[in-house]
């Protein structure tokens, strides 16, 4: 840590700045919350800041809702807490939220809502970070510390696709993020334009409530069971992956599903010439998970179609030459990362995607300070990993330079609005 002259304090610290003796966190989410609680547990300081008034807002605000976890509750922990033993073995949307909240209850979680931050960008000459934000009230605040850790994650902005004509479309056009359930649209016909695990449970909800799907699946996709003879897919395949190499589990968990579910191409969904692992870990395209759509499929109450070349008032025109009579859209379209957005950093740790450079395991450590967590395309299970490895890095790099920075902050201690210890 650098220690600075008295005239560079006077210009480092604002009048409305927060020195943090610790890392500041932004998000709060699974990932920023595990981080917050691993970092608790190693008597390392911090602060999360969170653009919106309640924790994991994702869950909270843009989830449907018959939503359950994909995985087994096992592989979704986060770090040293695990689910209660009443929660089934896939916990509902609802459980997974009071399961986060009980965490951050557990681990003194309080993260500073409503701060959006602006900028984040480190000062060569200082060694510190500052973080910009405002709040809702357009209010500005500035957070000054040694650490920054990105922990905003995968999903921070849905993704729209600009299909030619989509403006002009007369009915209603609602991404994933805004949809709850299919009651609304009962004996309305829904294109569900997306076909993850997302588009697949949306166009199942639609049927549960008597709408009239039809989903678009434009490239090949990987669908597996979500279960075999009882056994999670998932938990099977890690199972495997500890005695045989990928390339021969990817092909057990294509034989399992074709053995199960049956040779999809008939019904317009064609698999990817590489395997659902070996994909998962070059490309990030996560496998299908099927909880019940593949039935609905095969009976016709979920019709699959090529891609849309562009929608007209009340009609989508698709790739293979015909159109479907329509009244509403849904994009399942998924998310991206919005770290371009506000980090403002030269070095390269992540790229124009918003993701780090680096594959995971190692994605979770920059130069200057800088860490990352939920952005393993790995689920829980990754950010948890990579959570506990910067508690443990920071715990002790923190104990090693906690002496100096003390002694900076007391020199701005009354140039700022509170100090965080």
């Amino acid at each position: 840590m650098v220690l600075l002259p008295t005239d560079r304090m006077d210009s480092l610290f604002s009048p409305r700045c927060v020195w943090v003796n610790g890392p500041i966190i932004v998000g709060a989410g699974p990932s920023g919350l595990a981080v917050a609680a691993s970092l608790r547990e190693q008597g390392v300081p911090f602060v999360v800041l969170e653009r919106e008034d309640c924790i994991a807002s994702l869950w909270q605000k843009r989830t449907y809702d018959r939503l359950k976890l994909h995985l087994p509750k096992q592989f979704c922990e986060l770090p040293r807490m695990p689910f209660p033993a009443s929660y089934p073995e896939y916990p509902t949307r609802r459980q997974f939220i009071e399961y986060l909240e009980t965490y951050a209850a557990t681990f003194d979680v309080k993260p500073e809502f409503g701060s959006t931050v602006q900028t984040a960008q480190f000062d060569e000459t200082s060694g510190l970070w500052r973080v910009q934000s405002s709040s809702s009230s357009g209010e500005s605040m500035e957070y000054i510390g040694r650490w920054l850790v990105v922990a905003t994650g995968e999903n921070a902005e849905s993704v729209v696709p600009d299909i030619p004509g989509l403006g002009e479309f007369a009915g209603e056009v609602a991404h994933v993020s805004e949809y709850k359930s299919g009651d609304k649209y009962k004996g309305k016909s829904v294109l569900v334009v997306g076909c993850g695990n997302s588009g697949m449970e949306v166009s199942l909800d639609l049927c549960d409530h008597g709408a009239l799907p039809s989903m678009v699946v434009r490239d090949a996709v990987h669908v597996l069971p979500r279960e075999v003879c009882g056994r999670s897919t998932f938990e099977l395949a890690t199972m495997l992956m500890a005695w045989f190499p990928l390339w021969f589990v990817d092909k057990i968990m294509v034989f399992l599903s074709w053995l199960i579910l049956g040779n999809l191409v008939g019904f317009g969904i064609r698999r990817p010439a590489i395997g659902p692992l070996t994909l998962k870990n070059m490309y990030g395209r996560t496998p299908v998970l099927d909880t019940g759509a593949m039935a609905r499929i095969r009976s016709g109450d979920i019709t699959v179609v090529p891609g849309v070349s562009r929608f007209t008032k009340n009609r989508a025109e698709l790739t293979d030459g015909t159109a479907l009579d329509i009244d509403a859209v849904v994009m399942a379209t998924g998310y991206k990362s919005n770290v371009p957005q506000w980090l403002q950093t030269s070095d390269g740790f992540f790229g124009k995607d918003g993701y780090p450079t680096t594959a995971f395991p190692n994605g979770w450590k920059g130069q200057s300070g800088l860490y990352s967590v939920g952005f393993t395309r790995r689920g829980l299970s990754g950010a948890s990993a990579d959570a506990v490895r910067i508690a443990k890095d920071l715990g002790h790099v923190w104990r090693e330079e906690t002496k100096p920075t003390k002694r900076a902050a007391g020199a701005c201690h009354r140039r700022c609005i509170s100090v965080i210890f």
